[in-house]
Protein backbone atom coordinates (compact mmCIF):
# COMPACT_ATOMS: atom_id res chain seq x y z
CA UNK A 1 0.00 0.00 0.00
CA UNK A 2 0.72 3.12 -0.71
CA UNK A 3 2.39 5.19 2.20
CA UNK A 4 0.33 8.27 3.40
CA UNK A 5 1.70 11.74 2.84
CA UNK A 6 1.91 13.97 5.72
CA UNK A 7 2.04 17.86 6.16
CA UNK A 8 4.23 18.83 9.08
CA UNK A 9 3.69 22.60 10.07
CA UNK A 10 6.79 23.78 12.05
CA UNK A 11 10.60 22.35 12.22
CA UNK A 12 11.27 22.53 15.36
CA UNK A 13 12.56 19.67 17.94
CA UNK A 14 9.02 17.90 17.40
CA UNK A 15 8.18 18.83 13.92
CA UNK A 16 11.60 17.40 12.35
CA UNK A 17 11.61 14.47 14.47
CA UNK A 18 8.06 13.28 13.24
CA UNK A 19 9.43 14.06 9.98
CA UNK A 20 12.74 12.41 10.25
CA UNK A 21 10.44 9.14 11.89
CA UNK A 22 8.10 9.39 8.52
CA UNK A 23 11.22 9.39 6.23
CA UNK A 24 13.03 6.72 8.11
CA UNK A 25 10.31 4.72 6.84
CA UNK A 26 10.23 5.71 3.35
CA UNK A 27 7.01 8.04 4.32
CA UNK A 28 6.86 10.98 2.24
CA UNK A 29 6.62 14.26 4.47
CA UNK A 30 6.99 18.04 3.96
CA UNK A 31 7.64 19.77 6.26
CA UNK A 32 6.94 23.89 6.47
CA UNK A 33 8.46 26.51 8.73
CA UNK A 34 7.36 29.97 8.55
CA UNK A 35 11.02 31.10 9.75
CA UNK A 36 13.96 31.22 7.70
CA UNK A 37 15.66 28.82 10.13
CA UNK A 38 15.23 25.28 11.66
CA UNK A 39 15.12 24.78 15.44
CA UNK A 40 12.47 26.77 16.66
CA UNK A 41 13.31 28.10 20.25
CA UNK A 42 15.88 25.29 19.98
CA UNK A 43 17.89 27.09 17.06
CA UNK A 44 21.15 28.41 17.08
CA UNK A 45 21.70 32.55 16.38
CA UNK A 46 24.88 33.36 14.79
CA UNK A 47 26.13 37.24 14.34
CA UNK A 48 29.65 37.75 13.20
CA UNK A 49 30.96 34.44 14.28
CA UNK A 50 29.12 34.13 17.95
CA UNK A 51 26.24 32.08 18.37
CA UNK A 52 24.23 31.83 20.98
CA UNK A 53 20.90 29.78 22.25
CA UNK A 54 17.62 30.94 22.63
CA UNK A 55 17.26 30.09 26.42
CA UNK A 56 19.96 27.97 26.72
CA UNK A 57 19.42 24.23 25.87
CA UNK A 58 20.97 20.87 27.81
CA UNK A 59 20.25 17.61 26.56
CA UNK A 60 19.15 14.73 29.14
CA UNK A 61 16.45 12.70 29.31
CA UNK A 62 15.16 9.98 30.98
CA UNK A 63 13.68 8.66 27.51
CA UNK A 64 15.96 5.83 25.93
CA UNK A 65 14.60 6.43 22.34
CA UNK A 66 15.04 10.32 22.49
CA UNK A 67 18.61 9.62 23.72
CA UNK A 68 19.00 7.10 20.46
CA UNK A 69 17.99 9.57 18.88
CA UNK A 70 20.60 12.43 19.69
CA UNK A 71 23.31 10.24 19.39
CA UNK A 72 21.97 9.10 15.65
CA UNK A 73 22.15 12.60 14.73
CA UNK A 74 25.64 13.77 15.72
CA UNK A 75 28.35 11.67 16.39
CA UNK A 76 30.35 12.09 19.51
CA UNK A 77 32.62 14.43 18.64
CA UNK A 78 29.91 16.93 18.09
CA UNK A 79 27.80 15.84 21.09
CA UNK A 80 30.31 16.15 23.93
CA UNK A 81 29.48 15.84 27.46
CA UNK A 82 29.53 19.26 29.56
CA UNK A 83 30.22 20.37 33.03
CA UNK A 84 27.56 22.24 34.74
CA UNK A 85 27.96 25.14 36.77
CA UNK A 86 24.49 27.81 37.81
CA UNK A 87 24.28 29.92 40.53
CA UNK A 88 21.56 32.80 42.22
CA UNK A 89 22.61 36.26 42.10
CA UNK A 90 21.14 37.87 45.23
CA UNK A 91 21.95 41.32 46.54
CA UNK A 92 25.40 41.17 45.09
CA UNK A 93 26.29 37.66 46.23
CA UNK A 94 26.30 34.53 44.01
CA UNK A 95 24.80 31.56 45.90
CA UNK A 96 25.76 28.03 44.42
CA UNK A 97 22.71 26.45 42.86
CA UNK A 98 21.09 23.97 43.60
CA UNK A 99 21.58 25.45 47.33
CA UNK A 100 23.81 24.25 49.23
CA UNK A 101 23.72 24.99 52.93
CA UNK A 102 27.87 25.55 53.71
CA UNK A 103 27.57 28.09 50.25
CA UNK A 104 24.13 29.85 51.62
CA UNK A 105 25.59 30.69 55.66
CA UNK A 106 28.75 31.98 54.28
CA UNK A 107 26.94 34.35 52.02
CA UNK A 108 24.15 35.23 54.14
CA UNK A 109 26.49 35.68 57.10
CA UNK A 110 25.98 34.65 60.60
CA UNK A 111 23.20 37.36 61.75
CA UNK A 112 20.91 37.34 58.13
CA UNK A 113 21.19 33.38 58.58
CA UNK A 114 19.67 33.06 61.84
CA UNK A 115 17.00 35.73 60.70
CA UNK A 116 16.36 33.40 58.20
CA UNK A 117 16.24 30.28 60.19
CA UNK A 118 13.59 32.65 62.93
CA UNK A 119 11.63 33.40 59.99
CA UNK A 120 11.24 29.73 58.89
CA UNK A 121 10.22 28.92 62.56
CA UNK A 122 8.19 31.39 63.05
CA UNK A 123 6.12 30.61 59.89
CA UNK A 124 5.97 27.02 61.05
CA UNK A 125 4.42 28.68 64.67
CA UNK A 126 2.01 31.40 62.82
CA UNK A 127 2.00 30.21 58.85
CA UNK A 128 0.44 32.74 56.64
CA UNK A 129 -2.95 32.84 56.82
CA UNK A 130 -3.65 33.00 53.67
CA UNK A 131 -2.05 29.80 51.57
CA UNK A 132 -3.75 30.16 48.25
CA UNK A 133 -1.46 31.87 46.45
CA UNK A 134 2.48 31.29 45.76
CA UNK A 135 3.51 33.60 47.84
CA UNK A 136 1.57 32.19 50.93
CA UNK A 137 2.50 28.70 50.26
CA UNK A 138 6.40 29.05 49.96
CA UNK A 139 6.51 31.37 53.12
CA UNK A 140 4.74 29.16 55.40
CA UNK A 141 7.54 26.46 54.39
CA UNK A 142 10.36 28.68 54.18
CA UNK A 143 9.90 31.13 56.25
CA UNK A 144 9.59 34.92 54.55
CA UNK A 145 13.10 35.81 54.57
CA UNK A 146 14.18 32.83 52.45
CA UNK A 147 10.73 33.41 50.13
CA UNK A 148 12.12 37.01 48.99
CA UNK A 149 15.21 35.45 48.45
CA UNK A 150 15.00 32.42 46.31
CA UNK A 151 11.42 32.36 45.14
CA UNK A 152 9.92 35.99 44.63
CA UNK A 153 11.96 37.86 42.28
CA UNK A 154 12.62 35.63 39.48
CA UNK A 155 9.13 33.43 39.25
CA UNK A 156 7.82 37.09 39.15
CA UNK A 157 10.43 38.09 35.83
CA UNK A 158 8.91 34.78 34.50
CA UNK A 159 5.88 35.17 34.38
CA UNK A 160 5.10 38.92 34.66
CA UNK A 161 2.48 38.78 37.84
CA UNK A 162 3.12 39.23 41.33
CA UNK A 163 3.65 36.25 43.43
CA UNK A 164 0.49 36.75 45.18
CA UNK A 165 -1.55 36.01 41.89
CA UNK A 166 0.33 33.17 41.27
CA UNK A 167 -2.08 29.78 42.31
CA UNK A 168 -0.28 27.48 45.22
CA UNK A 169 -1.48 24.52 43.64
CA UNK A 170 1.51 25.45 40.69
CA UNK A 171 4.12 26.00 44.08
CA UNK A 172 3.19 22.50 45.43
CA UNK A 173 4.04 20.91 42.27
CA UNK A 174 6.93 22.85 41.54
CA UNK A 175 8.91 22.91 44.43
CA UNK A 176 7.05 19.82 46.41
CA UNK A 177 10.56 18.07 46.45
CA UNK A 178 12.50 20.94 47.91
CA UNK A 179 12.92 21.13 51.55
CA UNK A 180 15.84 22.34 53.89
CA UNK A 181 16.85 19.21 55.38
CA UNK A 182 16.88 18.34 51.65
CA UNK A 183 19.16 21.16 51.17
CA UNK A 184 21.79 20.37 53.79
CA UNK A 185 21.69 16.62 53.01
CA UNK A 186 22.63 17.42 48.97
CA UNK A 187 25.00 19.67 50.55
CA UNK A 188 26.83 17.07 52.64
CA UNK A 189 26.13 14.10 50.49
CA UNK A 190 26.89 15.41 46.95
CA UNK A 191 26.28 12.70 44.49
CA UNK A 192 27.63 13.23 41.01
CA UNK A 193 25.80 12.02 37.93
CA UNK A 194 23.50 9.26 39.31
CA UNK A 195 20.90 12.17 40.83
CA UNK A 196 17.52 10.64 40.51
CA UNK A 197 16.39 14.67 40.41
CA UNK A 198 17.05 15.45 36.83
CA UNK A 199 18.02 19.09 37.68
CA UNK A 200 20.54 18.26 40.00
CA UNK A 201 22.96 16.27 37.32
CA UNK A 202 26.24 18.24 37.09
CA UNK A 203 27.02 16.87 33.56
CA UNK A 204 24.94 17.51 30.01
CA UNK A 205 25.69 16.68 26.45
CA UNK A 206 25.44 19.62 24.21
CA UNK A 207 26.36 20.13 20.51
CA UNK A 208 29.44 21.84 19.74
CA UNK A 209 28.32 24.28 17.84
CA UNK A 210 24.89 24.99 19.73
CA UNK A 211 21.62 23.28 19.87
CA UNK A 212 20.95 24.45 15.84
CA UNK A 213 23.53 22.06 15.26
CA UNK A 214 20.97 18.87 15.57
CA UNK A 215 18.24 20.15 13.64
CA UNK A 216 20.20 21.62 10.76
CA UNK A 217 21.68 17.70 10.46
CA UNK A 218 18.04 16.22 10.99
CA UNK A 219 16.95 18.86 8.50
CA UNK A 220 19.55 16.92 6.42
CA UNK A 221 18.86 13.69 7.23
CA UNK A 222 15.18 14.45 6.29
CA UNK A 223 15.76 15.80 3.12
CA UNK A 224 17.95 13.11 1.99
CA UNK A 225 15.62 10.16 2.73
CA UNK A 226 13.13 12.18 0.30
CA UNK A 227 11.28 14.42 2.52
CA UNK A 228 10.64 18.21 1.80
CA UNK A 229 11.75 21.05 4.64
CA UNK A 230 10.57 24.65 3.11
CA UNK A 231 11.34 27.43 4.87
CA UNK A 232 9.49 31.18 4.86
CA UNK A 233 6.75 28.95 4.40
CA UNK A 234 3.15 30.13 6.51
CA UNK A 235 0.26 28.17 7.00
CA UNK A 236 -2.78 29.65 6.02
CA UNK A 237 -5.44 27.39 5.76
CA UNK A 238 -5.73 23.91 7.02
CA UNK A 239 -8.81 22.37 4.82
CA UNK A 240 -11.49 20.22 6.44
CA UNK A 241 -13.69 17.57 4.21
CA UNK A 242 -15.67 14.85 4.87
CA UNK A 243 -14.89 14.61 8.59
CA UNK A 244 -10.61 15.00 7.96
CA UNK A 245 -8.07 17.40 6.61
CA UNK A 246 -7.57 16.91 3.26
CA UNK A 247 -5.26 19.51 2.18
CA UNK A 248 -2.98 22.67 3.51
CA UNK A 249 -2.63 26.24 1.87
CA UNK A 250 0.56 27.81 2.18
CA UNK A 251 2.22 30.75 1.33
CA UNK A 252 6.02 31.06 0.80
CA UNK A 253 8.43 32.79 -1.36
CA UNK A 254 6.98 31.44 -4.86
CA UNK A 255 3.68 32.49 -3.55
CA UNK A 256 0.42 30.43 -2.29
CA UNK A 257 0.01 26.71 -3.36
CA UNK A 258 -2.44 24.54 -1.54
CA UNK A 259 -0.95 20.52 -1.00
CA UNK A 260 -2.78 17.83 -0.49
CA UNK A 261 -2.24 15.76 2.85
CA UNK A 262 -3.55 12.71 4.18
CA UNK A 263 -2.45 13.39 7.71
CA UNK A 264 -0.98 16.60 9.24
CA UNK A 265 1.36 17.05 12.27
CA UNK A 266 1.13 20.71 13.43
CA UNK A 267 3.60 22.15 15.79
CA UNK A 268 2.35 25.98 15.11
CA UNK A 269 0.77 27.64 18.28
CA UNK A 270 -2.40 25.57 19.08
CA UNK A 271 -5.16 28.92 18.77
CA UNK A 272 -3.34 29.88 15.75
CA UNK A 273 -3.92 25.99 14.38
CA UNK A 274 -7.74 26.52 15.32
CA UNK A 275 -8.01 29.93 13.58
CA UNK A 276 -6.50 28.75 9.98
CA UNK A 277 -9.04 26.21 9.70
CA UNK A 278 -11.58 25.72 7.00
CA UNK A 279 -14.02 26.21 7.10
CA UNK A 280 -13.94 27.93 10.67
CA UNK A 281 -14.36 26.36 14.05
CA UNK A 282 -17.34 27.27 15.84
CA UNK A 283 -17.50 30.11 17.96
CA UNK A 284 -17.01 28.67 21.45
CA UNK A 285 -13.69 26.65 19.94
CA UNK A 286 -12.65 30.30 18.87
CA UNK A 287 -12.96 31.72 21.88
CA UNK A 288 -11.30 28.68 23.52
CA UNK A 289 -8.19 29.63 21.15
CA UNK A 290 -8.36 33.23 22.02
CA UNK A 291 -8.43 32.32 25.67
CA UNK A 292 -4.75 30.96 25.18
CA UNK A 293 -1.74 33.12 25.66
CA UNK A 294 1.69 33.22 24.97
CA UNK A 295 5.07 34.67 27.16
CA UNK A 296 7.67 36.02 24.69
CA UNK A 297 11.27 36.23 25.16
CA UNK A 298 14.29 38.26 23.81
CA UNK A 299 17.96 37.95 24.61
CA UNK A 300 20.49 40.78 24.59
CA UNK A 301 23.73 38.95 23.81
CA UNK A 302 26.96 41.08 24.96
CA UNK A 303 30.81 40.81 23.81
CA UNK A 304 33.11 40.55 26.32
CA UNK A 305 36.24 39.47 26.69
CA UNK A 306 36.84 36.43 27.77
CA UNK A 307 38.74 37.20 31.82
CA UNK A 308 35.78 39.63 31.86
CA UNK A 309 32.87 36.82 32.45
CA UNK A 310 32.05 34.44 35.06
CA UNK A 311 32.43 30.55 34.81
CA UNK A 312 28.96 29.52 35.29
CA UNK A 313 26.70 28.22 32.16
CA UNK A 314 23.99 30.45 33.12
CA UNK A 315 23.73 32.68 36.78
CA UNK A 316 19.74 32.98 37.55
CA UNK A 317 19.20 37.09 38.90
CA UNK A 318 17.22 37.44 42.29
CA UNK A 319 18.21 40.68 42.97
CA UNK A 320 15.43 43.23 42.61
CA UNK A 321 15.60 46.52 40.76
CA UNK A 322 16.64 44.50 37.50
CA UNK A 323 14.56 43.51 34.76
CA UNK A 324 17.02 40.57 33.38
CA UNK A 325 16.19 37.57 34.72
CA UNK A 326 18.70 35.11 33.83
CA UNK A 327 22.58 35.27 32.08
CA UNK A 328 24.09 32.09 30.18
CA UNK A 329 27.71 32.21 29.64
CA UNK A 330 27.27 30.65 25.86
CA UNK A 331 31.61 30.04 25.79
CA UNK A 332 30.81 27.99 29.11
CA UNK A 333 28.34 25.82 27.13
CA UNK A 334 30.72 25.44 24.60
CA UNK A 335 33.79 27.07 23.65
CA UNK A 336 33.30 26.62 20.34
CA UNK A 337 30.00 29.22 20.42
CA UNK A 338 32.49 31.95 20.58
CA UNK A 339 35.40 33.83 18.78
CA UNK A 340 39.09 33.40 20.43
CA UNK A 341 39.41 36.00 23.44
CA UNK A 342 36.00 36.27 23.88
CA UNK A 343 32.65 34.97 25.39
CA UNK A 344 29.41 36.14 24.47
CA UNK A 345 26.81 36.79 27.85
CA UNK A 346 22.85 36.63 26.54
CA UNK A 347 21.06 38.57 28.83
CA UNK A 348 17.24 36.64 29.12
CA UNK A 349 14.45 39.40 29.34
CA UNK A 350 10.46 37.42 29.68
CA UNK A 351 8.39 39.93 28.00
CA UNK A 352 4.68 40.77 26.12
CA UNK A 353 5.08 41.37 22.54
CA UNK A 354 4.70 44.79 21.92
CA UNK A 355 6.15 45.86 25.11
CA UNK A 356 8.68 48.59 26.15
CA UNK A 357 11.73 45.93 25.85
CA UNK A 358 9.97 44.21 23.10
CA UNK A 359 9.75 47.48 20.64
CA UNK A 360 13.11 49.64 21.79
CA UNK A 361 15.83 49.62 19.36
CA UNK A 362 18.05 47.35 19.15
CA UNK A 363 21.02 49.84 20.02
CA UNK A 364 18.87 50.75 23.34
CA UNK A 365 18.39 47.45 24.29
CA UNK A 366 22.10 46.61 23.89
CA UNK A 367 22.53 49.83 26.17
CA UNK A 368 20.18 48.84 28.56
CA UNK A 369 21.38 45.59 29.00
CA UNK A 370 24.86 46.79 29.07
CA UNK A 371 23.98 48.78 31.95
CA UNK A 372 22.04 45.79 33.85
CA UNK A 373 25.41 44.10 33.50
CA UNK A 374 27.42 46.45 35.38
CA UNK A 375 25.00 47.06 38.03
CA UNK A 376 24.95 43.87 38.88
CA UNK A 377 28.96 43.85 39.07
CA UNK A 378 29.73 40.92 36.80
CA UNK A 379 31.50 42.40 34.90
CA UNK A 380 33.60 45.69 35.10
CA UNK A 381 32.71 48.18 33.92
CA UNK A 382 33.57 49.19 30.23
CA UNK A 383 33.76 45.28 29.56
CA UNK A 384 31.50 44.84 26.60
CA UNK A 385 32.67 45.67 23.18
CA UNK A 386 29.46 44.58 20.88
CA UNK A 387 25.95 43.35 21.26
CA UNK A 388 23.21 42.05 19.69
CA UNK A 389 18.89 41.37 20.09
CA UNK A 390 17.41 38.33 19.20
CA UNK A 391 13.42 38.25 19.92
CA UNK A 392 11.60 35.15 20.27
CA UNK A 393 7.57 35.42 20.20
CA UNK A 394 5.46 33.14 21.47
CA UNK A 395 8.74 31.63 23.63
CA UNK A 396 6.37 29.80 25.92
CA UNK A 397 2.95 29.05 26.50
CA UNK A 398 0.98 30.27 29.47
CA UNK A 399 -0.76 28.43 31.76
CA UNK A 400 -3.40 30.42 33.46
CA UNK A 401 -6.61 29.52 35.20
CA UNK A 402 -8.34 28.01 32.58
CA UNK A 403 -6.14 27.29 30.39
CA UNK A 404 -6.70 23.52 30.40
CA UNK A 405 -10.51 23.86 30.15
CA UNK A 406 -9.67 25.90 26.67
CA UNK A 407 -7.19 23.34 25.13
CA UNK A 408 -9.54 20.36 26.16
CA UNK A 409 -12.31 21.88 24.01
CA UNK A 410 -10.11 22.03 21.32
CA UNK A 411 -8.37 18.72 21.34
CA UNK A 412 -11.84 17.12 22.09
CA UNK A 413 -13.53 19.35 18.63
CA UNK A 414 -10.10 18.23 16.14
CA UNK A 415 -10.41 14.73 17.71
CA UNK A 416 -14.10 14.83 16.34
CA UNK A 417 -13.89 17.28 13.13
CA UNK A 418 -10.19 16.15 12.18
CA UNK A 419 -8.60 12.91 13.32
CA UNK A 420 -5.71 12.97 10.83
CA UNK A 421 -4.53 16.12 12.64
CA UNK A 422 -1.60 15.46 15.32
CA UNK A 423 -1.11 18.52 17.58
CA UNK A 424 2.45 17.89 19.32
CA UNK A 425 5.68 19.78 20.88
CA UNK A 426 4.97 22.38 23.44
CA UNK A 427 3.22 25.09 21.59
CA UNK A 428 1.44 22.81 19.34
CA UNK A 429 -0.12 20.88 22.66
CA UNK A 430 -0.09 24.73 24.59
CA UNK A 431 1.53 22.34 27.72
CA UNK A 432 4.50 22.42 29.14
CA UNK A 433 6.46 19.75 28.02
CA UNK A 434 10.62 19.80 27.68
CA UNK A 435 12.56 19.25 24.33
CA UNK A 436 12.81 15.36 24.47
CA UNK A 437 9.02 15.19 25.84
CA UNK A 438 8.26 17.20 22.71
CA UNK A 439 10.30 14.69 20.42
CA UNK A 440 8.43 12.18 22.20
CA UNK A 441 4.96 13.15 21.52
CA UNK A 442 5.96 13.64 17.47
CA UNK A 443 7.61 10.00 17.50
CA UNK A 444 4.64 8.60 18.84
CA UNK A 445 2.62 10.96 16.38
CA UNK A 446 4.63 9.02 13.38
CA UNK A 447 3.72 5.56 14.62
CA UNK A 448 -0.15 6.39 14.91
CA UNK A 449 -0.01 7.78 11.17
CA UNK A 450 2.34 4.31 10.27
CA UNK A 451 1.11 2.03 12.41
CA UNK A 452 -2.26 2.83 13.68
CA UNK A 453 -0.93 2.31 17.54
CA UNK A 454 -3.54 4.69 18.97
CA UNK A 455 -0.59 5.98 21.22
CA UNK A 456 -2.34 8.72 23.17
CA UNK A 457 0.09 11.49 22.79
CA UNK A 458 -1.60 13.79 25.29
CA UNK A 459 -0.50 11.34 28.07
CA UNK A 460 2.71 12.51 27.72
CA UNK A 461 4.35 15.16 29.85
CA UNK A 462 7.34 16.46 32.05
CA UNK A 463 7.85 13.83 35.04
CA UNK A 464 7.82 15.91 38.13
CA UNK A 465 11.01 15.00 38.73
CA UNK A 466 12.66 17.00 35.65
CA UNK A 467 11.73 20.03 37.34
CA UNK A 468 14.51 22.65 38.31
CA UNK A 469 13.97 23.14 42.23
CA UNK A 470 14.53 26.56 43.66
CA UNK A 471 11.90 28.33 42.20
CA UNK A 472 13.61 29.50 39.30
CA UNK A 473 10.60 29.58 37.72
CA UNK A 474 11.14 26.60 34.82
CA UNK A 475 7.98 24.64 35.10
CA UNK A 476 4.65 26.82 34.51
CA UNK A 477 2.45 28.07 37.14
CA UNK A 478 -1.53 28.25 37.36
CA UNK A 479 -2.41 32.38 36.69
CA UNK A 480 -5.58 33.47 37.86
CA UNK A 481 -7.84 35.11 35.10
CA UNK A 482 -11.17 36.30 34.80
CA UNK A 483 -13.33 33.48 32.77
CA UNK A 484 -14.44 34.36 29.20
CA UNK A 485 -17.79 33.90 28.21
CA UNK A 486 -18.18 31.48 25.80
CA UNK A 487 -16.05 29.04 26.45
CA UNK A 488 -17.26 25.35 27.10
CA UNK A 489 -15.45 23.17 29.60
CA UNK A 490 -15.05 19.62 29.24
CA UNK A 491 -17.93 18.61 31.95
CA UNK A 492 -19.80 20.83 29.52
CA UNK A 493 -20.94 23.44 31.45
CA UNK A 494 -19.87 27.17 30.24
Amino acid sequence: MAQPHTVVIGAGPAGLTAAYELTRRHAPAEVVEADDVVGGISRTVERDGWRFDIGGHRFFTKVPRVEAFWHELLPPADFPLRPRMSRIHYRGRLFDYPLRAGNALRNLGVVEAVRCVGSYLWARVRPPADQSHFEGWVSARFGARLYRMFFKTYTEKVWGLPATALRADWAAQRIRNLSLGAAVREALLPRRGGSGVTSLIEEFRYPRLGPGMMWERCAELVTKAGGTVRLDTTVRAVHRADGRVVAVTVTGPDGDRRIAADHVVSTMPLPALVRAMDPPAPEPVRAAADALRHRDFLTVALVVPADAGFPDNWIYVHTPGVRVGRIQNFGAWSPEMVRDGGTCLGLEYFVNEGDDLWSAPDPELVGYGTAELERLGLVRPGSVTDGYVVRMPKAYPVYDEGYAEAVEVIRRWLAEVAPNVHPVGRNGMHRYNNQDHSMLTAMLAAENILDGTGHDVWAVNVDDDYHEEGGTGRSAPVLPRPARPGIIRPDGAH
